[in-house]
């Protein structure tokens, strides 16, 4: 996948700025373990480090296109086009020479060709900047799913840009500050596409483009979901999703390098019987890694997940457990598939089931699971929480996702137009928390993890399909289980979907407790300024049993992580 990080600035030379070019691109070092390449002209500078997947010799970065007099266009790239192949065919016919076997030469050359709706005809996930020396402008792009991230700060001359925020936060002209909207993104449920807590930072939301002129920045969306009709009756929609699975998985087999497939289940206890026998049906050799309450709670892995996340997180077990396991899969593998996006696409959440979930209003995850998270109003100060206003931010936020597609007005039946926007939700909501969680967990090993349920033509293939249709037998994911029922054993392809797994031991939100009351006692905690002055007195006069049973684990996690991420990265809070 590797990682790419830039700097444009049309009132300096950045050919000065080189010891800060490559900072930059040096942050994204554990995404490219491979190799490393900085490209510098006079307003640009494009750093890349390369995870080698596809030509492993070719291939290498900032990629540089041009005439034979000079450059016209320069690349830094991360991800994967999975159709490069007929593009570059199409490309040859029309001209193009090529030097590599590499997907990236190809991305190049088809800006060249067709300019920036050339992004259209890609199928992949990836995330790259182009600059174009002929008009001296910065394109940004980011795949439709936002599988791939792609962080960008406009700056009064120009633009920072890197696959995460640290590459932006190691250039000295960025300033970490964290405001109300940033904490109501950090303690919220809701995920707002093109948000990044920080100010003055955003990301490049899925499926859209920035480009960027002496004139400024503009964005651009490129691909969105819309409303259609679905005329396909049960047969032939199960026949054209199995042909879709059979053609993208296909696709994202190929690699140069050592490949595996994840095979993840919901219950910790039992998921690795039926992980075993899908393995011994197809004949693949299958590795399990397990895991122990105190490697979780580990000091040095809260933190390497941190500086991976590059932001406080609630489900610090999950991170942490998915840390492990990809650390384990590198070993072995460089490339792994993996099932994310497969239940938003098929409806496999329980949610997908409860009339109240779905009728509430808001997300409806949010509904179910929001005792999961309660807590942080009684960690934090009232003033604090008030001024943040967080039910309100969620239900804002709600109303203009669904805003989005109009399904209302487009479909007559209303229970149907709702179930369309609880698809559209988890796609471009839930999905994206999936998303930037395998990406940075894995990236941290260098290990590129593909997710063939977010190929857009089976994204947009579902989604108008009416939810009847999809729960046509009253099960979770109806339409897999038929494309698929002939390549699982019963067991497997008839087993109940239950929530993925955190951790059940009391010990481990015991200590989170404990490691609480020790920041609430500690007056130079850098999260001290943030929390209720109430509870700390009582934490310092009644001990730590004051906060024990009444704060849920993710309120612990991400309170505790804030407090880590605030001294770590010296963010400056204005609120």
């Amino acid at each position: 996948m590797c990682g790419i990080a830039g700097w444009l600035d049309y009132a300096r030379d950045l050919t000065r700025e080189r010891e800060t070019a490559l900072a930059m691109t040096r942050e994204m070092a554990k995404r490219g373990p491979d190799a490393e390449g900085l490209w510098m002209s006079t307003h640009a500078a494009l750093g890349h480090r390369r995870l080698s997947v596809i030509d492993l010799e070719g291939g290498r970065q900032p990629m540089v296109a041009g005439d034979g007099t000079g450059p016209e266009a320069v690349i830094t790239y991360s991800g994967e086009v999975y159709n490069f192949e007929e593009l570059r065919a199409d490309l040859r016919s029309r001209g193009h020479r090529f030097a590599t076997r590499s997907d990236t030469e190809v991305v190049l050359r088809s800006y060249l060709e067709w300019g920036e709706d050339f992004v259209t005809r890609l199928n992949g996930i990836y995330a790259f900047a182009i600059w174009d020396t002929r008009t001296e402008e910065l394109l940004l792009v980011r795949d439709r799913m936002g599988v791939k991230p792609l962080y960008y700060s406009p700056t009064a001359s120009g633009v920072l840009f890197g696959s995460e925020p640290k590459a932006i936060l190691a250039n000295p002209q960025f300033d970490p500050v964290v405001d109300v909207d940033g904490l109501r993104d950090l303690l919220s449920i809701a995920k707002n596409p093109g948000r990044a807590v920080f100010r003055e930072m955003a990301e490049v939301p899925p499926g859209c483009l920035v480009r960027v002129s002496r004139d400024g920045t503009v964005l651009r969306r490129y691909w969105a979901l819309e409303v259609r009709e679905h005329t396909d009756g049960l047969d032939a929609t199960v026949r054209h999703i199995r042909e879709l699975l059979e053609d993208i998985v296909a696709r994202q087999l190929v690699a140069d390098v050592p490949l595996c497939t994840l095979l993840s289940g919901p219950d910790g206890n039992q998921d690795h019987v039926f992980a075993r026998y899908l393995a011994e049906h197809v004949g693949s050799r299958h590795s399990e890694t397990p895991l122990r309450t105190t490697e979780l709670l580990d000091p040095a892995l809260k933190s390497a997940v941190l500086a991976a996340y590059d932001l406080p997180i609630a489900k610090g077990d999950e991170h942490a457990s998915l840390y492990l396991l990809f650390e384990a899969i590198r070993g072995h593998s460089t490339v792994a598939l993996s099932g994310e996006c497969g239940d938003e696409v098929f409806g496999g959440y329980r949610w997908h089931r409860n009339p109240a979930a779905v009728g509430s209003g808001t997300f409806p995850w949010v509904h179910s699971g929001r005792h999961r998270y309660q807590g942080a109003e009684i960690l934090f100060d009232p003033d604090l929480m008030a001024k943040l206003d967080l039910r309100q931010y969620e239900l804002d936020s709600h109303r203009d996702a669904v805003a989005e597609i109009k399904a209302g007005a487009r479909i007559a039946d209303p229970v149907e137009a709702r179930f369309r926007e609880v698809t559209y939700l988890g796609l471009t909501r839930h999905a994206q928390v999936l998303f930037d969680r395998k990406d940075r967990m894995s990236m941290a090993h260098g290990l590129e993890v593909r997710v063939p349920f977010a190929d857009h033509r089976l994204v947009e293939y579902t989604f108008n399909v009416p939810w009847s249709m999809k729960n046509f037998d009253g099960r979770e994911k109806s339409l897999l289980r038929a494309a698929s029922r002939d390549l699982l054993p019963e067991s497997v392809s008839q087993r109940v979907k239950t929530p993925y797994p955190s951790i059940r031991d009391d010990a481990y939100d015991r200590i989170l407790h404990e490691r609480m009351a020790d920041v609430l006692r500690d007056e130079t905690a850098p999260i001290a300024p943030l929390l209720d002055d109430e509870l700390r007195r009582s934490v310092r006069q009644r001990g730590s049993l004051v906060v024990d049973g009444t704060l849920s684990r993710a309120s612990l996690e991400t309170a505790l992580q804030v407090n880590s991420w605030l001294a770590g990265y010296r963010v400056r809070v204005a609120v």
